[in-house]
This record gives structure tokens, sequence and C-alpha cells, in this order.
């Protein structure tokens, strides 16, 4: 299962990429599963439509998931990357420029973060 990775590049701006969760077999065709991660956290969180965060790093290790509406996230090259329902990131970008983050079309939006560190 490949996720959008959001991270500090030797150059101290943050990039896009992809991390592999590798996937196991359980036993029966229908599903396989990842070897359990370790969290220290979850938060669930209403952002309003108006929502535009300038330049800022993520605050730890976090994956972000999208319950409804969108985030648009913008890269120090100009790369902007939109997360709706049912998409998730991982965000590592904890140093450098960092990014920017905003609401889609003034929709508010509800997701889960998920603390790695």
């Amino acid at each position: 299962m490949k996720i959008p990775h959001l991270y500090t590049g030797a150059d101290n701006e943050s990039h896009f990429g992809e991390i592999d969760i590798e996937l196991r077999d359980i036993g029966n065709s229908a599903s396989s599963v990842s070897d359990p991660l370790k969290s220290t956290g979850i938060i669930f969180r209403n952002t309003t439509g108006d929502y535009h965060l300038d330049w800022h790093t993520a605050p730890r290790r976090q994956y972000v998931i999208i319950l409804e509406g969108q985030v648009e996230i913008e890269i120090g090259d100009g790369t902007k990357r939109r997360f709706g329902p049912g998409e998730m990131f991982l965000a590592e970008d904890t140093t450098g420029h960092g990014h920017i983050s905003r609401a889609v079309d003034n929709q508010p939006r509800k997701s889960v973060f998920v603390f790695l560190d």
C-alpha cells in the first residue's frame, strides 16, 4: 500500500514522496494487513472553510486522514496536492521551511491526526 509522504529534504525544503506500507496475507484471499504501528495519540479536528495556515512545519510525525472536505498542501517549489475524503498522508517535515495548508473551495474539513512521536 503506497501512502503519500511529506518530508524535509537535504535542501531544508518540504517535498512530496511515497512510502510503501508492507502488507501480508492473513490466511484468506479477501484481505491483507500491515504490522501494527505504534502511535502516541490521536486527535479529531474540525477546520473551517477559511482555514489558511502559512508556512509551518508539522508539529510531530503524524498521519493525517481526511474524513470530510479537502486540504491543499503547498511546498516550497510551488507544488500543490489536494487530499480529500478517504485519503491520508504521512507528515514528517518537522524541520526546515515547511509547507502551507489551506481549505479548498471555502469548505470545512474533518480530519484525524495519528501521532507517531
